[in-house]
């Protein structure tokens, strides 16, 4: 099944190859870097940089950057944070992230977890570095990475994570892309019923990888000092649903050793933002490198701040909402049972047509007995119902799946009538447009009596009977 559904995905989207191993990254001058290596889950061998100031003292703090999602993510995407957690006496091991065994359709957040610990270890044997002293920073999808990382060793002395979910990832990526949409203006059933819906039958199917990991029993064996960091305008993690869940969650398990920062200004990487979440700037947000100095130290030092929270209220313009798995009736599988028949009765009726036309020849146009029966008049209801019961279920999934791979901070949904994508409105008409004409074949098709025409109408309004509730399910039918 999901072989299936990921070759129906090639039809509307080229997937990029996966990224090479990055070259070590230009450094400022007054920092200095040592190239490393280790094996990663698998024996895979990962490739990273441990950056600090040549003058550091011995003893000092590490710290390894766990990246965000993205398929072989090379470490200069890091460089920001690591030159600036570097430049307050830390050594910083950033690495290119893994390609092999990590896709859109494929990952394994354990898998990255012993990843980051192979990065632990090797940073902890760095000269200069206290091993004691090392810990552990993740952004977004490594804010679920880092914790699991965490919780199976005491080699690891702190945890930092910025723009981290404390939710499953399907709910979290599903109120991403709809806020997105809701921020470009678009409302409506596409965002309230089409985009969840197209969620949970990928998650079905296989497509989203480890959709209902659970972060919070990660977070309540975390028995380290932890950091908290969020941009205020994070349009990627619900910045105000978040962070009392990992607050419940570390004292749950009495862990107060946790410090949260909002920053004004910033999105979901802690950057600065000029726009409200939507463009992020290279410059980090002004305080966010200095916490991080100052609280690693203090940490580190037996000194962590204890249940602290402090900044402006984040901005979530709407709440998420449960994404439940899918009941059987609207399963990836009956999905596809649904794409099928709808192909075989709405595109059968005009390939029979076809047929008889070649081998009839031109003289059916004029209506006479040729070959194996009389010409048949076409029923217009029928063409527009065959037609329409094409177009709506290929175009409709066709701009679903552009909105969700595109969605997303600012979403692109096209034109708006209001608060309706005109492509949405578009694929609408003809949702009713095919009902109807559906109903007007079934009219005519009672006073059919050619048996092959009889068929083939029954096979066409058959299909168009499934379409109901299909388009009904996908908000084709609905304001």
């Amino acid at each position: 099944m999901r072989k299936i559904l990921m070759a129906a995905l090639a039809v509307f989207f080229v997937l990029p190859p996966p990224a090479q191993a990055a070259a070590p990254p230009a450094l400022p001058g007054d920092l200095t870097s040592t190239e490393v290596s280790f094996r990663g889950e698998g024996g895979l061998e990962l490739r990273g940089s441990v950056i600090s100031l040549p003058d550091a003292p011995a003893g000092r703090p590490g710290v390894v950057l766990v990246h965000g999602a993205g398929t072989g993510t090379p470490r200069e995407k890091l460089l920001a944070e690591a030159v600036a957690f570097a430049r307050q006496g830390l050594s910083v091991l950033v690495y290119d992230k893994r390609s092999v065994g990590y896709s859109t359709f494929e990952r394994s957040y354990a898998q990255l977890a012993t990843d980051a610990l192979g990065a632990v270890e090797t940073l902890r044997h760095q000269p200069g570095v206290d091993p004691a002293k090392v810990g552990i920073w993740g952004l977004s999808e490594g804010g679920w990475v880092a914790p699991i990382a965490a919780t199976r060793t005491s080699d690891i002395a702190f945890v930092i994570l910025v723009g981290a979910n404390a939710l499953n990832p399907l709910r979290q990526q599903a109120w991403a892309v709809a806020a997105g949409l809701r921020k470009a203006g678009a409302g409506g059933s596409l965002v309230d019923r089409a985009e969840p819906n197209l969620y949970r039958v990928i998650a079905d199917g296989g497509l989203f990888p480890e959709p209902y990991h659970d972060p919070e029993p990660v977070i309540e064996r975390l028995r380290q000092p932890v950091l908290g960091i969020w941009g205020v305008h994070d349009l990627l993690t619900p910045p105000r649903e978040s962070p009392p869940l990992f607050a419940e969650a570390l004292e749950s398990s009495g862990n107060r050793r946790y410090t949260f920062r909002f920053f004004p200004g910033a999105d979901h990487a802690a950057h600065l933002t000029p726009d409200g979440g939507v463009t992020r700037l290279p410059e980090l947000a002004p305080g966010y490198a200095e916490l991080v100095g100052t609280w690693v130290r203090d940490a580190t030092s037996g000194r962590a701040p204890v249940a602290q929270v402090s900044g402006p209220e984040p901005q979530q313009a709407s709440d998420t909402a449960g994404v439940p798995p899918t009941a059987w009736w609207e399963s990836a599988g009956v999905q596809l049972l649904a794409l099928v028949l709808f192909l075989v009765a709405f595109g059968g009726y005009p390939v029979v047509a076809l047929v008889r036309r070649v081998r009839r020849g031109p003289d059916v146009a004029l209506g006479r007995r040729i070959g194996r029966g009389p010409a048949v008049a076409p029923v217009k209801a029928a063409r527009l119902a065959s037609a329409g019961g094409l177009v709506a279920p290929v175009g409709g999934f066709a701009y679903l799946f552009y909105v969700v791979m595109t969605g997303g901070k600012l979403a692109s949904p096209g034109p708006l009538v209001g608060d309706r994508p005109l492509l949405w409105l578009a694929l609408q008409a003809v949702a009713v447009v095919t009902v109807v004409a559906t109903v007007l074949t079934a009219v005519r098709w009672r006073r059919v009596t050619e048996r092959g025409e009889r068929v083939r109408l029954g096979v066409l309004v058959a299909g168009g009977v499934v379409f109901l509730p299909w388009a009904l399910y996908w908000g084709l039918l609905l304001p």
